[in-house]
């Protein structure tokens, strides 16, 4: 089906591509509706609306209202006399629904006498569409409709995009213009390149910092007014912020506050949906613009002097500033540079007053070096109330240009909290890195010698099913799936066709068409997809991570834990008779209780399994486990202590161990790639026989003398020489040594092979270390299988 020209299409000029600044052609607006939810916009007569499906197989809710109250479906060219019973759902259980209620009740509309239509009620394929025409003035109600998957189903709602195109746009109407506000606003103030707008805060209150367009800096400052009353200047100090908060500029979680010279703490970062600002210099002053030639160039600093006279305080050469949005980077010299801003249209930070304060902010003019992209456009700074809520969050996208996602609590979020307060934020999920009542060592031993429960479920899941599921995994993933039997596991590497790795992961076979994909992240799901559409095959591939949340559940006493909690019909295993690499379906206590697959499978290099369900049932599950494993000295796990765990097990990750370039042999897991087990084609077979056949790196096992833990990124030498590279090291309790693992050439990959491991420049400074095999832990995985 030919697209209409209406979708978002990256920028491109002149050879340059940027796909985090998506082109909308003019008059057309973008409205994501998310998976379970709803939306609702205004409309008008003559706009065209258009409904994708980006995933497939997603029904869609329709409900129009002019603004008489008349709700017909025949106003837009649709089919109505249907009740939007999900639409009514959505509007309980989906927190998108919230704003859709306030919509309703500013119009004055019923929902209970709406007139709504089905879109895609007959499937869809990925991409499809359906358009409609407005034959009047009112609101349009968009509901992808679809409740809570069961963690043995594989139909999850998924998210669709509205567009619509305007039959009038308003003279003079940029079409990009900020968002709407968080809540509402306080202030709400437009400041254009060149100007420096002054505000006072009270303790409590946020203050939203958004850049519009795109690509602009935007200069920050915060006074304490109690200071300023006494005649003293304190303001955020940049170099202090960084030595307390141990990191160039805070972020959301523990380390998120901006402290003055005198350690007091100003204000604390909530959201940031960027995570790319400058913290090393000023903001731009004069005498940077007359140096490069440009005398008189109006400048932040300037205009921040200006601004705060009113405020007494003494004006400066050059402000230092939290510049947001700025990108500036350090080479190997240690020389400053710049680049274009990474933020795009909407990106915002959001802060929390911690006292009194006057603030201010501006909105950069550089129009002569990349610093606002070589264009300087607008920024908007709102400020809300103190009893407004909002959640702690960093911005995540599945691709360059993919919409904005905010960090989420998984399922078993607050049952990991009462034990926590160290979450910090991975792969777009907030997990608890360390237990405030045990410490990572106690965690660690824990798994060694009794059991452990953590938190898994940032993991991505993508349901494939389909006549040609099987067709599209043997041909994505090394291993083969015609020998997976339903109700096996495997695990498995996927792989682009230069044999460098997208991820690895687990494939469930669920039934004879029916896969699900569980990897690290969701680059290997899109890929299936693309994979899928690109080729023709009759199969569907849908992303379900967050309607399968799954702890795991591991150590000696793993099993004894489980069985106490877990029933599973008599045609599917038991939690004893499970075995290595197997799933069974079960439910919490009996026949009743909440629906849950269990897995044999782990990453942790011990006896363990993992338990799936839907987010609904999370708290219920986590306390009855709990409640059996804990007398038995079970305790929570966080990730410092997992990646103890695998390190020692010789267990891989994504950014360590394997990249887009390294093939799965040189991360470690060649036994996953069957080349002669396996005769099909598979994506990446050509390229990785002939990297098998002609080796250069090797994945390695370290034993390093002395107690110092290298840094993964460290060079490994053999003399002068540079042959390798650390991937990951830790000091490992229970083998009481320094190990690592580290890629090197095969020329010095023979175990006994002495190396060393550089430090500092990686010349002046070496750990001697010896190779060894790996994994340094278990080498034939007995505890994995059980055998204490």
């Amino acid at each position: 089906m030919n697209q209409p020209l209406l979708f978002e299409t990256p920028f491109q000029r002149a050879g340059v591509l940027v796909p985090g600044l998506p082109v909308l052609p003019p008059g057309v607006e973008r409205h994501p509706v998310p998976g379970g939810g709803s939306r609702a916009v205004p409309i008008f007569k003559g706009d065209e609306i258009t409904i994708q499906d980006r995933e497939g197989l997603q029904p869609v809710e329709l409900v129009v209202f002019a603004h008489d109250g008349r709700s017909d479906a025949g106003m837009i060219g649709a089919e109505g006399g249907r009740d939007p019973e999900g639409l009514k759902e959505a509007l309980i259980r989906d927190p998108s629904g919230r704003k859709v209620v306030r919509a309703l009740e500013k119009s004055g509309f019923d929902l209970g006498r709406a007139d709504g239509t089905l879109v895609f009620a007959d499937g869809s394929r990925p991409g499809d569409y359906a358009s409609f025409t407005s034959s009047v003035d009112g609101l349009l109600i968009v509901c992808a409709a679809g409740g809570p998957m069961e963690p043995q189903e594989q139909w999850a709602p998924t998210d669709v995009v509205l567009y619509i195109r305007r039959a009038t746009m308003p003279a003079g109407k940029d079409q990009l213009v900020a968002p709407d506000p968080l809540a509402d606003p306080l202030i709400d103030l437009n400041i254009l390149p060149g100007q420096a707008v002054p505000y006072e805060v009270k303790a409590g209150q946020y203050i939203q910092i958004l850049d519009v367009k795109g690509r602009e800096c935007s200069d920050f400052q915060a006074f304490s007014l109690r200071a300023l009353d006494k005649g003293l200047e304190r303001e955020i100090d940049p170099t202090t912020t960084r030595s307390l908060m141990g990191s160039l500029y805070p972020m959301p979680g523990l380390n998120s506050k901006y402290f003055t010279v005198d350690h007091e703490p100003l204000l604390e970062i909530v959201q940031d949906t960027i995570g790319r600002h400058d913290t090393f210099g000023l903001a731009c002053t004069a005498r940077y613009y007359a140096d490069l030639g440009y005398p008189g160039h109006v400048n932040c600093s300037d205009n921040i002097n200006a601004a705060l006279s009113n405020f007494g305080i003494r004006p400066r050469g050059g402000w230092p500033a939290i510049n947001y949005f700025f990108n500036t980077l350090l080479d190997n010299s240690h020389a400053i540079g710049m680049d274009d801003p990474w933020s795009r249209p909407g990106d915002y930070v959001l802060l929390r007053a911690l006292t009194d304060l006057v603030c201010i902010s501006t909105a950069c003019p550089c129009d002569i070096d990349p610093a606002n992209g070589w264009n300087p456009t607008d920024i908007q700074v709102r400020t809300y109330d103190k009893t407004e809520e909002f959640k702690r969050s960093i911005g995540w996208r599945k691709t360059p240009g993919a919409d904005l996602e905010e960090t989420r609590k998984t399922g078993f979020h607050d049952c990991f909290a009462r034990h926590t307060r160290n979450f910090v934020e991975y792969n777009g999920y907030w997990l608890p890195n360390e237990m405030t009542s045990h410490g990572a060592t106690a965690e660690y031993w824990a798994a060694r010698e009794k059991a452990v429960v953590m938190d898994l479920s940032p993991l991505r899941k993508y349901e494939v099913t389909g006549p040609d599921a099987e067709a599209l995994m043997q041909l994505c993933v090394t291993r083969d799936m015609k020998k997976l039997p339903v109700g096996g596991i495997v695990y498995t590497a996927m792989c682009y066709d230069h044999g460098g790795m997208i991820d690895d992961g687990t494939v469930f076979r669920l039934g004879e068409m029916n896969f699900r994909w569980i990897g690290g992240n969701d680059q290997s799901g899109l890929w299936l997809r693309k994979q899928a559409v690109e080729r023709g095959l009759n199969v569907w591939v849908r992303g379900s991570t967050d309607h399968h949340c799954n702890i795991a559940v591991q150590g000696p006493l793993s099993r004894d834990i489980l069985k106490e909690v877990i029933w599973t019909p008599p045609a599917q295993p038991t939690v004893e008779e499970l075995g290595w690499f197997r799933l069974t379906i079960g439910r919490l206590h009996g026949f009743d209780g909440p629906p849950l697959v269990l897995s044999r499978t782990g990453y942790s290099g011990e006896l363990g399994y993992e338990v799936f369900c839907h987010p609904k049932d999370a708290t219920e599950i986590f306390d009855a486990i709990w409640a059996a494993g804990e007398p038995m000295g079970m305790i929570p796990l966080g990730l410092k202590a997992l990646n103890m765990l695998r390190i020692e097990s010789g267990l891989i990750f994504a950014g360590s161990e394997f990249d887009d370039q390294t093939d799965p042999m040189e991360a470690g897991i060649g036994f996953a790639v069957p080349l002669k087990g396996k005769s099909d084609d598979f994506i990446g077979r050509a390229a990785l026989e002939a990297r098998k056949a002609n080796p250069q790196k090797k994945l390695v096992g370290l034993d390093l003398d002395g107690g110092i833990v290298p840094t993964p990124g460290d060079c490994v030498h053999v003399g002068k020489p540079q042959i390798g590279v650390v991937t990951s090291a830790v000091k490992s309790p229970i083998l009481g040594k320094v190990i690592a693992l580290a890629r090197v050439d095969v020329t010095h990959a023979e175990p006994g092979t002495r190396l060393e491991v550089g430090r500092l420049d990686g010349d002046q400074k070496r750990l001697l270390a010896t190779v060894v095999p790996f994994p340094h832990f278990d080498p034939t995985k007995e505890r994995v299988k059980g055998n204490y």
